[in-house]
């Protein structure tokens, strides 16, 4: 594979920052090792995982969701690892999809391997996420660090999430390492793990350490996620007060805006940036055919 003429871009949501590879024929067989060594802060571009922008048409896992959506978001995490869904990583995908003549202000929809997620660009350049619903199965786990226990909820939002709510986000340690939880069976294949305390009415902080990429600056699912177990533990649940409910989640990398609707809809309302582009020296050849 030649690499001559691989472009790439970098942008961030709330300082979630990725990776963009456009591959719209989906010509690029990307193994995890290239894609951990791209996303490498010392040795590659850094991010916190990868954007491969392919057409859904062109690529097996996205080839039924071609008629509602042209575009597909093959995500990968930091280290190479493929994953469900990533809220930040919509929007910026929506973002360089505009930027590339592929979109406009509007409404788009955007397939991901957590099923066609609805997007809106507004003119001042905010984005929204339709997320789909959450799932909340009833096995929770608890979350224990340094001495600390606390229980955590269960959330699905298209990948698994652990939401503790705690006195101080310093509590959660470093999260260089995945924060100990049991029991481990309640999630085969790994949790993202959020961290959360009240900020005033209807309004929270959190830190998180995703699956596969340790401690992000930012999480769209996660914010998702914790605004819908807020919710409960509010007893705001829309689903019984057939009323919207909306919280702003701080996250260190900046702030979103989580809705969530009487039948379930969660909508995520945050900005998208590209803030470089350019082509891959040919040398990384031997990187990217692993």
């Amino acid at each position: 594979m030649s690499t001559s003429q691989i472009a790439f871009l970098k942008g961030h949501g709330t300082e979630n920052d990725f990776v963009i590879i456009p591959d719209p024929d989906n010509a690029l067989d990307l193994p995890a090792s290239a894609v951990a060594r791209l996303c490498d802060r010392r040795a590659g571009i850094g991010g916190d995982g990868l954007l491969h922008v392919v057409r859904s048409a062109a690529h097996p896992e996205a080839r039924d969701m071609a008629d509602e959506a042209e575009w597909f978001m093959d995500y990968r995490n930091a280290d190479g690892s493929i994953a469900e869904m990533c809220g930040n990583g919509v929007r910026v995908f929506a973002g360089y999809l505009q930027r590339a003549g592929h979109a406009e202000a509007g409404d788009l929809a955007v397939a991901t391997r957590g099923g066609v997620k609805r997007v809106h660009i507004a003119k001042d350049g905010a984005i929204t996420v339709s997320m789909g619903r959450a799932r909340l199965p009833g096995d929770g786990v608890t979350v224990s660090l340094d001495g600390r226990s606390w229980a955590a909820r269960n959330v699905n939002m298209g990948n698994p999430h652990a939401v503790a709510f705690v006195e101080d986000l310093a509590h959660a340690g470093d999260l260089l390492s995945v924060p100990p939880y049991s029991p481990a069976a309640v999630y085969p294949e790994g949790v993202n793990i959020e961290f959360v305390v009240d900020r005033g009415p209807r309004h929270v902080a959190m830190r998180v350490h995703e699956r596969g990429s340790g401690e992000t600056r930012s999480c769209g699912t996660g914010a998702c996620a914790v605004a819908v177990a807020a919710a409960r533990r509010d007893g705001a649940d829309p689903a019984l007060t057939g009323t919207p409910v909306t919280y702003t989640v701080d996250l260190p990398g900046g702030t979103l805006v989580i809705t969530e609707r009487p039948d379930g809809e969660i909508e995520m309302t945050g900005p998208a940036e590209i803030v470089a582009e350019g082509h891959l020296d040919p040398a990384w050849a031997e990187v990217l055919t692993g």
